[in-house]
């Protein structure tokens, strides 16, 4: 997901915001997360990142829902990481599990939950270096698993607390790990097709 800043004023100069404020402003048509109490602007990711999102989160909701494991959320939906001032940032798929968030909590705003593992797909505009950083602020955040995927590579690196970034080959298969105990898929399915060469 790329982030935009909206305001280009001295950081004095800038209004803080809430997360209140946040929802307020998705209602409004806004999209963006906040850091710290200022407003970054979220772009649409387009086709492909969609596409991605859809194909994993499948994946992953078969596996956790019938053994009501935890709740799937994807995009928009944020997550309330700091207060005074706010920070809501919106991973591109978060799973959280039953221990942290009831199966049956009714959350109407951001749950407050660090998730136990954040999906982040790179979108066109992004660079590899500003994707890799998203996956060690969630780890930061106390994230277990994060995969960040990058659909031009067919590739998934892979960030854990207290390891170094694993990278996935067009090859492997991803892995719950301790976080999903058996969850398994292999990225061609996520990916999709790969591109004729002819």
């Amino acid at each position: 997901m790329k982030v935009v800043e909206t305001y280009n004023q001295p950081a004095a100069e800038v209004p803080l915001l809430t997360a209140d404020d946040l929802l307020r402003l998705h209602s409004e048509g806004v999209r963006g997360e906040l850091v710290r109490g200022v407003l970054h602007e979220t772009m649409s990711p387009g086709h492909r990142h969609g596409r991605i999102v859809v194909r994993l989160v499948a994946h992953l909701f078969n596996f956790a829902e019938p053994r009501g494991l935890g709740s799937l959320v994807a995009s928009d939906s944020g997550v309330w990481l700091e207060r005074d001032p706010d920070t809501v940032r919106e991973p591109d798929i978060a799973y959280t599990s039953a221990e942290k968030i009831p199966l049956d909590a009714d959350i109407p705003g951001y749950p407050e939950a660090v998730p136990d593992l954040v999906v982040e797909v790179k979108s066109p505009s992004d660079s590899r270096r500003y994707d890799h950083g998203r996956g060690r602020m969630w780890v930061d955040y106390g994230v277990n698993l994060v995969w960040v995927l990058y659909p031009e590579t067919r590739t998934v690196e892979v960030h854990s607390p207290d390891l170094p970034v694993a990278v996935l080959g067009p090859e492997d298969a991803l892995d719950g790990a301790d976080v999903l105990p058996g969850f398994a898929c292999d990225l061609d399915s996520v990916f999709g097709a790969r591109p004729s060469t002819e």
